[in-house]
C-alpha cells in the first residue's frame, strides 16, 4: 500500500491497519495541543495523529497504545522516521488494563464506535469489541492532569451518550466543533474534549467540502501546514 505524504512526515500504510482517513487529520488539526506537555494517544493506528499533534507542538512528548500488533509496528515504524521521532513512544498494550502513574495534558483518540458485526474489516479499529465509550472514558478520567482534557472525534449520533457517560465520571464537556461533510448538509462528526473543571462551553462549527470533492477554505486553513494538495481540488 502506498505511502500518504505530508509536507513533515510520511505515513507507511498495511491493508492490516486502519488508514489514514479525514477523521485522523480533523482530530490532529483540531485537538488542543497548545498548552500539553505530557499526551497519551489511545489506539494510534498508523500514529497520524500524534504525529500531526507533535507537529503542532514542539515540547510535549507522546506516548501512543494500541492493542493492535500490526498497528504497534507500523506506527513505530512512522515515528521513528519522523524529524520529532525523540519525542514519540508507543506500546503494544490494551488500554483498559494500562496502568500509570503519570497524568496527562491531553488525551486523545478517534475511537471505535460501531456496534459489533459480522464484517471483519478493521474489525478493532472500528467496531467497540476491545473498547467502548464507556471504558475510553472511564480509563482516561484517571490519567488526566488537574487542568487535562479529553479529546474525541465521533459520529453525532454518539454524542449525547457520550457527553452523558463523561459527566458520570466527572469530565465536563468544555469544547464542541460540529462536522458536517459539505455546506447545508447535517453534521456528521463531533469533536469533543472534556476536562475535569466546568468551564464554559466553546461550539463551533467546521466544514470540509464547499462543493463535492472541492474543500473548503477552512479545511485548507487548518490543514494547510500537513496536507500537501491542490486548492482546487481534494488529493
Amino acid at each position: 500500500m502506498k505511502s500518504f505524504k505530508f509536507k513533515q512526515f510520511e505515513i507507511r500504510q498495511s491493508k492490516d491497519v486502519f488508514r489514514v482517513g479525514t477523521d485522523g487529520v480533523l482530530l490532529g488539526a483540531l485537538a488542543n495541543i497548545e498548552s500539553a506537555f505530557r499526551v497519551l494517544e489511545v489506539g494510534t493506528g498508523t500514529g497520524l495523529i500524534s504525529l500531526m499533534l507533535a507537529q503542532r507542538n514542539l515540547h510535549a512528548d507522546f506516548l501512543g497504545l494500541d492493542i493492535n500488533a500490526d498497528a504497534v509496528a507500523l506506527t513505530r515504524l512512522n515515528f521513528e522516521n519522523a524529524p520529532f521521532s525523540a519525542r514519540l513512544k508507543n506500546l503494544y498494550q490494551d488500554f483498559k488494563t494500562f496502568e500509570t502513574e503519570e497524568k496527562y495534558d491531553l488525551i486523545v483518540s478517534n475511537p471505535p464506535y460501531f456496534e459489533e458485526s459480522g464484517s471483519d474489516k478493521d474489525k478493532i479499529a472500528r467496531q467497540t469489541v476491545e473498547l467502548n465509550f464507556k471504558q475510553l472514558i472511564a480509563q482516561s478520567a484517571g490519567f488526566l492532569s488537574e487542568d487535562g482534557s479529553l479529546s474525541v472525534i465521533i459520529p453525532v449520533e454518539g454524542g449525547e451518550v457520550f457527553v452523558s457517560m463523561a459527566e458520570d465520571c466527572n469530565l465536563f464537556l468544555n469544547r464542541k466543533v460540529n462536522i458536517k461533510g459539505i455546506e447545508n448538509a447535517k453534521t456528521k462528526r463531533l469533536v469533543l474534549e472534556f476536562s475535569p473543571t466546568e468551564k464554559k462551553l466553546l461550539e463551533s462549527e467546521f466544514i470540509i467540502e464547499k462543493s463535492p470533492r472541492i474543500y473548503s477554505d477552512q479545511y485548507l486553513e487548518l490543514t494547510k501546514e500537513f496536507h500537501i494538495f491542490k486548492k482546487e481540488a481534494r488529493g
